[in-house]
Protein backbone atom coordinates (compact mmCIF):
# COMPACT_ATOMS: atom_id res chain seq x y z
CA UNK A 1 0.00 0.00 0.00
CA UNK A 2 1.46 4.60 0.86
CA UNK A 3 4.00 6.56 -1.27
CA UNK A 4 3.96 7.35 1.18
CA UNK A 5 1.00 4.85 1.54
CA UNK A 6 2.07 2.22 -0.97
CA UNK A 7 4.87 1.04 -3.80
CA UNK A 8 3.76 3.72 -6.73
CA UNK A 9 0.96 3.11 -9.16
CA UNK A 10 1.59 -0.25 -11.26
CA UNK A 11 4.66 -1.90 -10.54
CA UNK A 12 3.15 -4.89 -10.46
CA UNK A 13 0.95 -4.89 -13.18
CA UNK A 14 2.07 -5.31 -16.72
CA UNK A 15 -1.04 -3.36 -18.58
CA UNK A 16 -2.46 -0.37 -16.93
CA UNK A 17 -6.21 0.48 -16.82
CA UNK A 18 -7.69 2.88 -18.32
CA UNK A 19 -8.03 5.58 -16.26
CA UNK A 20 -7.62 9.82 -15.43
CA UNK A 21 -3.76 9.59 -14.06
CA UNK A 22 -4.15 13.16 -13.10
CA UNK A 23 -7.33 12.57 -11.10
CA UNK A 24 -6.27 9.49 -9.54
CA UNK A 25 -2.82 11.67 -8.69
CA UNK A 26 -5.51 14.29 -6.89
CA UNK A 27 -6.93 12.26 -5.31
CA UNK A 28 -3.90 11.00 -3.93
CA UNK A 29 -2.66 14.21 -2.48
CA UNK A 30 -6.18 14.86 -1.27
CA UNK A 31 -7.63 11.76 0.17
CA UNK A 32 -4.78 9.09 0.27
CA UNK A 33 -1.80 10.73 1.46
CA UNK A 34 -1.98 12.27 4.79
CA UNK A 35 -2.48 8.93 6.37
CA UNK A 36 0.53 8.52 7.39
CA UNK A 37 1.62 11.81 8.59
CA UNK A 38 1.56 10.31 12.00
CA UNK A 39 4.05 7.91 10.21
CA UNK A 40 6.35 11.31 9.14
CA UNK A 41 6.02 13.38 11.99
CA UNK A 42 7.58 10.05 14.29
CA UNK A 43 10.42 9.78 12.12
CA UNK A 44 11.49 13.00 11.96
CA UNK A 45 10.90 13.81 15.91
CA UNK A 46 12.82 10.92 16.62
CA UNK A 47 15.97 11.94 14.09
CA UNK A 48 15.43 15.57 15.30
CA UNK A 49 15.02 16.78 11.46
CA UNK A 50 15.95 20.41 11.49
CA UNK A 51 17.33 23.03 9.62
CA UNK A 52 20.93 20.86 9.48
CA UNK A 53 19.29 17.76 7.98
CA UNK A 54 19.84 17.27 3.95
CA UNK A 55 17.20 15.15 3.11
CA UNK A 56 16.57 12.75 0.18
CA UNK A 57 13.05 11.49 -0.31
CA UNK A 58 12.66 8.28 -2.45
CA UNK A 59 9.29 7.78 -4.09
CA UNK A 60 8.34 11.55 -2.95
CA UNK A 61 4.59 11.25 -4.83
CA UNK A 62 3.16 14.51 -4.63
CA UNK A 63 5.55 15.53 -1.63
CA UNK A 64 3.48 15.41 1.41
CA UNK A 65 6.38 14.35 3.45
CA UNK A 66 9.29 16.46 1.89
CA UNK A 67 6.50 19.94 2.91
CA UNK A 68 6.45 19.04 6.37
CA UNK A 69 10.61 18.11 6.52
CA UNK A 70 10.81 21.46 4.60
CA UNK A 71 8.57 23.21 7.28
CA UNK A 72 11.04 22.19 10.04
CA UNK A 73 13.95 23.97 8.14
CA UNK A 74 15.41 20.58 6.27
CA UNK A 75 16.95 20.72 2.68
CA UNK A 76 15.27 18.49 0.72
CA UNK A 77 15.57 16.84 -2.80
CA UNK A 78 12.64 14.13 -3.56
CA UNK A 79 12.86 11.66 -6.61
CA UNK A 80 10.10 9.87 -8.15
CA UNK A 81 10.33 7.95 -11.01
CA UNK A 82 6.82 6.29 -11.53
CA UNK A 83 4.03 9.31 -11.51
CA UNK A 84 4.45 12.54 -13.31
CA UNK A 85 1.33 13.40 -12.36
CA UNK A 86 2.05 13.17 -8.33
CA UNK A 87 5.53 15.32 -9.04
CA UNK A 88 3.55 17.92 -10.36
CA UNK A 89 1.47 18.07 -7.58
CA UNK A 90 4.61 18.07 -5.47
CA UNK A 91 6.04 21.17 -7.91
CA UNK A 92 2.66 22.91 -7.07
CA UNK A 93 3.28 22.57 -3.46
CA UNK A 94 6.85 22.71 -2.55
CA UNK A 95 8.36 25.22 -5.70
CA UNK A 96 5.22 27.31 -6.55
CA UNK A 97 5.92 30.18 -8.92
CA UNK A 98 5.22 32.96 -6.05
CA UNK A 99 7.86 31.18 -3.78
CA UNK A 100 10.80 33.43 -2.65
CA UNK A 101 13.85 31.93 -4.51
CA UNK A 102 15.73 32.20 -1.84
CA UNK A 103 13.24 30.11 -0.35
CA UNK A 104 13.37 27.98 -2.79
CA UNK A 105 16.97 27.15 -3.49
CA UNK A 106 17.86 24.55 -1.49
CA UNK A 107 14.41 22.06 -2.96
CA UNK A 108 15.01 20.03 -6.05
CA UNK A 109 12.31 17.73 -7.31
CA UNK A 110 14.07 15.02 -9.62
CA UNK A 111 11.84 12.85 -12.01
CA UNK A 112 13.84 9.61 -12.54
CA UNK A 113 15.88 7.71 -10.56
CA UNK A 114 18.28 8.73 -7.68
CA UNK A 115 21.36 8.49 -10.27
CA UNK A 116 19.65 11.40 -11.75
CA UNK A 117 20.46 13.66 -9.11
CA UNK A 118 23.80 12.81 -8.81
CA UNK A 119 25.24 16.14 -11.49
CA UNK A 120 23.76 18.71 -9.24
CA UNK A 121 24.46 17.46 -5.90
CA UNK A 122 26.66 19.67 -3.87
CA UNK A 123 27.21 18.03 -0.65
CA UNK A 124 26.11 14.39 0.67
CA UNK A 125 22.88 13.57 2.17
CA UNK A 126 22.35 13.11 5.88
CA UNK A 127 19.01 11.29 5.84
CA UNK A 128 17.29 9.16 3.18
CA UNK A 129 13.73 8.03 3.48
CA UNK A 130 11.59 5.43 1.36
CA UNK A 131 8.05 6.22 3.47
CA UNK A 132 6.01 3.96 0.61
CA UNK A 133 5.09 1.06 3.07
CA UNK A 134 6.03 -2.95 1.98
CA UNK A 135 4.71 -5.81 3.01
CA UNK A 136 1.36 -5.67 1.64
CA UNK A 137 1.94 -7.54 -1.95
CA UNK A 138 4.53 -10.05 -2.70
CA UNK A 139 7.76 -8.89 -3.72
CA UNK A 140 7.04 -5.22 -3.42
CA UNK A 141 10.50 -4.67 -1.57
CA UNK A 142 12.18 -5.56 -5.05
CA UNK A 143 12.17 -2.10 -6.50
CA UNK A 144 13.22 -0.51 -2.94
CA UNK A 145 16.19 -2.34 -2.77
CA UNK A 146 17.02 -0.67 -6.44
CA UNK A 147 16.38 2.30 -5.24
CA UNK A 148 18.64 1.59 -2.24
CA UNK A 149 21.41 0.96 -3.87
CA UNK A 150 21.46 4.00 -6.32
CA UNK A 151 20.60 5.95 -3.28
CA UNK A 152 23.43 4.91 -0.72
CA UNK A 153 26.25 6.31 -2.51
CA UNK A 154 25.13 9.80 -2.32
CA UNK A 155 24.51 9.56 1.26
CA UNK A 156 27.34 10.59 3.85
CA UNK A 157 29.17 7.42 6.50
CA UNK A 158 26.42 6.91 9.37
CA UNK A 159 23.57 8.84 7.21
CA UNK A 160 19.63 7.62 8.75
CA UNK A 161 18.25 5.66 6.13
CA UNK A 162 14.58 5.27 6.74
CA UNK A 163 12.57 2.42 5.29
CA UNK A 164 8.60 1.74 6.15
CA UNK A 165 6.21 -1.14 6.19
CA UNK A 166 2.66 -2.50 6.98
CA UNK A 167 2.59 -3.62 10.61
CA UNK A 168 0.69 -7.59 11.55
CA UNK A 169 -2.28 -7.64 9.66
CA UNK A 170 -4.25 -8.56 12.86
CA UNK A 171 -3.54 -5.01 13.93
CA UNK A 172 -4.01 -3.37 10.36
CA UNK A 173 -8.13 -3.07 9.40
CA UNK A 174 -7.13 -1.99 6.04
CA UNK A 175 -5.79 -5.68 5.16
CA UNK A 176 -9.47 -7.21 4.52
CA UNK A 177 -9.94 -4.55 2.17
CA UNK A 178 -6.66 -5.38 0.35
CA UNK A 179 -7.70 -9.03 0.43
CA UNK A 180 -10.68 -7.87 -2.48
CA UNK A 181 -7.83 -6.48 -5.14
CA UNK A 182 -5.87 -10.07 -4.37
CA UNK A 183 -9.50 -12.28 -5.05
CA UNK A 184 -10.63 -10.17 -7.87
CA UNK A 185 -7.00 -10.23 -9.55
CA UNK A 186 -6.93 -13.94 -9.42
CA UNK A 187 -5.55 -14.46 -12.87
CA UNK A 188 -2.81 -11.97 -12.44
CA UNK A 189 -2.09 -12.89 -8.91
CA UNK A 190 2.06 -13.52 -9.86
CA UNK A 191 2.16 -9.64 -11.14
CA UNK A 192 1.29 -9.15 -7.50
CA UNK A 193 -0.76 -10.94 -4.80
CA UNK A 194 -1.70 -9.57 -1.62
CA UNK A 195 0.15 -11.24 1.76
CA UNK A 196 0.48 -10.16 5.19
CA UNK A 197 3.71 -8.53 6.24
CA UNK A 198 6.40 -10.38 7.60
CA UNK A 199 8.34 -9.47 10.97
CA UNK A 200 11.52 -8.84 9.08
CA UNK A 201 10.32 -7.54 5.98
CA UNK A 202 12.50 -4.38 6.85
CA UNK A 203 15.62 -5.86 8.34
CA UNK A 204 15.65 -8.08 5.63
CA UNK A 205 15.97 -5.20 2.49
CA UNK A 206 18.21 -3.35 5.16
CA UNK A 207 21.02 -5.78 5.14
CA UNK A 208 20.56 -6.46 1.18
CA UNK A 209 21.35 -2.90 0.49
CA UNK A 210 24.37 -3.53 2.66
CA UNK A 211 22.71 -1.15 5.58
CA UNK A 212 23.02 -1.60 10.01
CA UNK A 213 19.80 -1.52 11.49
CA UNK A 214 19.69 0.73 14.38
CA UNK A 215 16.59 1.18 15.48
CA UNK A 216 12.69 0.71 14.86
CA UNK A 217 9.18 1.73 16.24
CA UNK A 218 5.43 1.16 15.49
CA UNK A 219 2.81 4.01 14.55
CA UNK A 220 -0.88 4.00 14.32
CA UNK A 221 -2.11 5.60 10.87
CA UNK A 222 -5.64 5.39 10.79
CA UNK A 223 -7.23 5.65 7.70
CA UNK A 224 -10.10 7.87 8.19
CA UNK A 225 -12.45 8.84 5.53
CA UNK A 226 -15.53 11.38 5.56
CA UNK A 227 -17.50 8.86 4.04
CA UNK A 228 -17.13 5.49 1.72
CA UNK A 229 -17.16 7.27 -1.70
CA UNK A 230 -13.81 9.15 -0.74
CA UNK A 231 -12.90 5.99 0.43
CA UNK A 232 -13.01 4.25 -2.55
CA UNK A 233 -11.41 6.65 -4.37
CA UNK A 234 -8.60 7.27 -2.18
CA UNK A 235 -7.71 3.28 -2.25
CA UNK A 236 -8.00 3.20 -5.30
CA UNK A 237 -5.28 6.53 -5.93
CA UNK A 238 -3.13 3.57 -4.48
CA UNK A 239 -2.02 1.64 -7.63
CA UNK A 240 -3.01 -1.38 -5.67
CA UNK A 241 -6.21 -2.33 -7.03
CA UNK A 242 -5.16 -1.60 -10.81
CA UNK A 243 -4.76 -5.18 -11.35
CA UNK A 244 -8.21 -6.35 -10.30
CA UNK A 245 -9.44 -3.25 -12.63
CA UNK A 246 -7.75 -4.70 -15.69
CA UNK A 247 -8.58 -8.32 -14.80
CA UNK A 248 -12.59 -7.10 -14.02
CA UNK A 249 -13.64 -3.47 -14.62
CA UNK A 250 -14.06 -0.80 -12.86
CA UNK A 251 -17.64 -1.00 -11.61
CA UNK A 252 -16.90 -4.41 -10.71
CA UNK A 253 -14.00 -3.50 -8.01
CA UNK A 254 -16.03 -0.27 -6.91
CA UNK A 255 -18.82 -2.20 -5.69
CA UNK A 256 -16.82 -4.67 -3.73
CA UNK A 257 -14.57 -2.70 -2.29
CA UNK A 258 -17.43 -0.24 -1.10
CA UNK A 259 -18.71 -4.14 0.37
CA UNK A 260 -15.46 -4.97 2.24
CA UNK A 261 -15.30 -1.16 3.38
CA UNK A 262 -19.05 -1.92 4.92
CA UNK A 263 -17.99 -3.15 8.51
CA UNK A 264 -15.98 -0.42 9.08
CA UNK A 265 -18.64 2.61 8.10
CA UNK A 266 -19.60 4.33 11.82
CA UNK A 267 -23.10 5.23 12.37
CA UNK A 268 -22.74 8.74 11.15
CA UNK A 269 -21.75 7.36 7.52
CA UNK A 270 -17.23 8.07 8.43
CA UNK A 271 -15.24 5.11 7.58
CA UNK A 272 -12.58 4.22 10.11
CA UNK A 273 -10.22 1.69 9.99
CA UNK A 274 -6.81 1.59 12.49
CA UNK A 275 -3.61 0.40 11.10
CA UNK A 276 -0.42 0.11 12.84
CA UNK A 277 2.60 0.85 10.51
CA UNK A 278 6.45 0.20 11.19
CA UNK A 279 9.63 1.87 10.39
CA UNK A 280 13.37 0.98 10.50
CA UNK A 281 15.97 3.26 11.03
CA UNK A 282 19.19 1.93 9.35
CA UNK A 283 22.51 3.28 8.96
CA UNK A 284 25.10 3.74 5.83
CA UNK A 285 28.44 1.89 6.37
Amino acid sequence: MTPTLVRQPLPHAGIAPRVDLCARARDWSEIQERMLVPLYEAVYERLEVGSGTRLLGLGCGSGLALLMAASRGAQITGVEGHSPERLALARERLLPETADARARSGTRLVEGAPRDVTGARTAPYGLVTAFEPIGCLAGDSEGLAELLAEAIPLAERGAAVVLAGWGPPERCATSSVLRVAARLADPLRSAGSWRPALRDDLEEVAHRAGLKPDGSGRVSCPFGYPGTGAAVRGLLSTGLFDAAIVATDQAQVEKELTEALHPHQRPDGTVWMPNVFRYLIARVP
